[in-house]
């Protein structure tokens, strides 16, 4: 009988450089778990395979198929925000993320406009490194 693999979700805009960054802490610290990017654009798309991602691809369709197929689903909290990120997050793609079965794990980023409170100290790394440590606190805890 063949087991069912975890999937992870990483979504991401612009360069991809959050994405990058996700997939690669994925890897180190996790490992075996099938990991899909989705860019909003090709860059995205490529630094996050670049990265160690299992698949990639590009643009709003994907978003749509990839959020109902993800078990986890992890990016800046932009991906959640119609037209954030510069407009690269589309409405439907906004709300196909927000809606999917998946667990989500946003990253806290105050930009295009949008203010989160309460997180300007922290550093990239430490809330990428947060987003990780969400992860894997998941995938132990009995569901």
């Amino acid at each position: 009988m063949r087991t069912r693999v975890t999937t992870i979700l990483v979504v991401d805009a612009q360069g991809g450089g959050i994405g990058k960054q996700l997939i690669s802490s994925i890897r180190k610290e996790i490992g075996d778990l099938h990991i899909l990017a989705v860019g909003t654009n090709t860059a995205a798309t490529s630094a996050m395979l670049k990265a160690g991602a299992d698949e990639g691809a590009t643009g709003e369709n994907p978003v749509l198929v990839a959020s109902r197929k993800a078990d986890y689903i992890i990016g800046p909290i932009g991906m959640v925000i119609a037209n954030a990120m510069l407009g690269e997050i589309t409405p439907s793609m906004a709300r196909a993320i927000a809606e999917a079965d998946a667990k989500r794990i946003m990253i806290p980023f105050s930009n295009c406009d949008n203010f989160i409170a309460g997180v300007s100290d922290f550093s990239t790394g430490r809330l990428i490194q947060d987003a990780v440590n969400q992860l894997k606190s998941y995938l132990t805890s009995p569901s």
